[in-house]
This record gives C-alpha cells, sequence and structure tokens, in this order.
C-alpha cells in the first residue's frame, strides 16, 4: 500500500550509488533523489544536494544501479525559490525546474517535487498574482511530459534570513485552493508533510482527506512546539525560536490517526522520511541512526 522511502538531502557527501545502496540493505522501497544544479550556492541546511545531475546523467546506470538493489526513486527533489525577487535568480530556478520535470519523464519518475516560492517584499495576493505568470510555464512542461508536481507546504520561514513571511506561498489550504483554481490540471498537486501545520497551530490530519486527489507525494517529519518557549517569545517570532524538526515519533504529529487517515482515502504512493532533526546530526553515525530510528517507528503503521 505504502511505499517508504527517505529524502536523500541527509546523505550529502554520498554517491547515488551509495544511497540507494544503503537503501536497498535496509529494507526501504524508495528513495526521493535531490537535483540541485552543481555549484548552486544554496548554504542553507539540506539544499544544494546533487545525487544526479539532469543535466548529465546516464539513465541505464541509474536503472542498473536500482534494479540491483530493489529500489525505486519515488521523485526527483529541488526546493528553490521560483518567485524569488531576484529576477535573474528566479529565471534560473525556474528553468532548472523544468530540467529536472523533463529527467522525470527520462528516468519514468511519476513526480518531481519543489516549492511555490514567494516573493519577500509582496503580499500574498500580489504573490499569487506573481504565481500566475510564472508558473504558466513549469505548468506547460509538465502537461507536456506527464509529470506530476508536488508542491512542499513547508512556509520556509524559520529564522531572519527569511524573515518576512518565509520564501514558499502553499502554506495553508486557502492558498492550495487558489493554486489548483488557478492550474486545474490533476498533474499540479501537494508533496504533503504534516509537520508544517504543527506550528501554524492547524489541523495536520484535515488535509488528507480535503485534499485525496492532489496527493502525489508524502514527506515523514515531526516537529516539537516547545510551549514554554513560545509562552516567552510570543506567535509572531521567527519559528525556531520556540519549535524543531524532529525524528517520527519525538514530536507533535498524530501518526496514528495520519496513517489512519491515508489508508481510508485509500492512499497508494511514496511515503518518505525526512529527516531534519538536530540532534542526530553530529555524525555520519547518527545520520544513519536517525534514518533507521525513523524507519522502525514508522513500520509499525504501514500494512
Amino acid at each position: 500500500m505504502f511505499q517508504l522511502g527517505f529524502v536523500s538531502a541527509i546523505l550529502d557527501g554520498q554517491s547515488f550509488d551509495e544511497v540507494i545502496g544503503f537503501a536497498g540493505q535496509n529494507g526501504f522501497e524508495s528513495v526521493e533523489i535531490m537535483c540541485w544544479p552543481g555549484g548552486s550556492g544554496d548554504n542553507r541546511r539540506y539544499a544544494g544536494v546533487t545525487h544526479i545531475d539532469v543535466e548529465n546523467f546516464d539513465k541505464t546506470a541509474i536503472q542498473n544501479t536500482l534494479s540491483k538493489n530493489g529500489v525505486v526513486i519515488s521523485g526527483l527533489g529541488y526546493y528553490p525559490n521560483p518567485l524569488d525577487a531576484d529576477s535573474a535568480k528566479s529565471e534560473y530556478y525556474i528553468e532548472h525546474i523544468k530540467k529536472v520535470i523533463r529527467a522525470c519523464n527520462t528516468l519514468d519518475i511519476p513526480v518531481m517535487n519543489t516549492f511555490i516560492g514567494r516573493n519577500q517584499t509582496l503580499n500574498m495576493e500580489e504573490n499569487l498574482k506573481l504565481f500566475r505568470k510564472l508558473w504558466a510555464p513549469i505548468i506547460e512542461v509538465a502537461e507536456q511530459e506527464g509529470v506530476k508536481i508536488g508542491i512542499e507546504n513547508c512556509p520556509m520561514f524559520f529564522t531572519n534570513d527569511e524573515w518576512p513571511g518565509g520564501k514558499n506561498l502553499a502554506i495553508s489550504p486557502a492558498v492550495w485552493d487558489q493554486m489548483f483554481e488557478t492550474f486545474p490540471t490533476p498533474l499540479f498537486g501537494l508533496n504533503y508533510d504534516p509537520s508544517h501545520m504543527i506550528f501554524q497551530h492547524m489541523d495536520e490530519i484535515k488535509p488528507i482527506y480535503d485534499y485525496k486527489d492532489r496527493l502525489h507525494h508524502i514527506h515523514i517529519k515531526d516537529v516539537k512546539v516547545y510551549k514554554e518557549k513560545l509562552d516567552r517569545v510570543g506567535i509572531l517570532a521567527n519559528p525556531l525560536e520556540y519549535h524543531s524538526p524532529k525524528l517520527p515519533g519525538l514530536g507533535d504529529v498524530n501518526w496514528r490517526a495520519f496513517f489512519a487517515a491515508l489508508t481510508d482515502i485509500r492512499y497508494r504512493g511514496p511515503v518518505v522520511i525526512e529527516v531534519e532533526d538536530k540532534a542526530f546530526e553530529g555524525s555520519e553515525e547518527d545520520v544513519r541512526k536517525a534514518i533507521l530510528t525513523s524507519r522502525s517507528y514508522v513500520r509499525q503503521f504501514l500494512p
């Protein structure tokens, strides 16, 4: 029913073959593969990782590695800010998104995962107008290639670097409705991560039912809100001042209800662990333990 995997970004420094080998040896069925352009210069945590260079790859070698290890690629991931206020950066990001979509088609991968982006100098209404303009050619390429797009619902607002408002519009059902009204193609959907609803004090389960036909990919990540910190700094503080990403089961997501909802809607697809817990980043061994600890926790919910 579910295709258990993990996001390759946490294994930065490992080759594609090493990532897939680790997945196969440890009972994973899939991996979401990061496809940042070489020399992207993006120094954010988990960004700038390239396990497949979409401008220079060997399809046969990739397929042989996957077949040998009994693993599939759940999606290709690239998470920039396509609505960046710097038009040159915006254009560059958009063109690379198109390249990743085309690579999905070439490699028979069903979904490309990314962000909508956000121009931080504009309000929400102005951003939605910009989205309609800049995303039209991306949607056109997705339709030409027959590839799904999964938009992650991360606000991309954590610290001063992303103030104000973050770098991704797709933060709430109200915005998702406008996204899907603008581009109604069923290829356009969500890479849904329940953890991003928690610090916004939103229901993380209800969207599974309300957007069941738009769930193209699922991220499994937890988050913990520290009430004592929130009581001190308030909801308008930078979110990392009062919350932190955690491994599944160590935070506030109701995973039992989450997986119950996925079975209710008969979701069939990838559920991909995303490790961003700083408590497990002290060494390469810690990172591997984090992936395997997450796997062990999530397996209790898998049929």
